[in-house]
């Protein structure tokens, strides 16, 4: 069982054999989300004339059957 503070290998994916630590565990849709792994870029508008808009790296939920927990 894989819980909060953890830290995991990553199985599949660009990130495969990478390690890191829990962050949070989603029970609900069997998820975990692991610092520095799985990272997308998402856009940010501007919210006015005088802020510029910007991209944010934003860590993304990987499914809790591709992470095994490293002792």
């Amino acid at each position: 069982m894989i819980k909060k503070g953890q830290k995991v290998k990553i199985l599949i994916g660009s990130d495969k054999n990478k390690t890191g630590n829990v962050l949070k565990v989603l029970v609900k849709d069997q998820k975990v989300l692991v610092e520095g792994i799985n990272m997308k870029k998402k856009h940010i508008k501007a919210k006015s004339a005088d802020k510029k808009g910007e991209v944010v790296s934003v860590a993304t939920p990987i499914h809790i059957s591709n992470v095994v927990e490293v002792k």
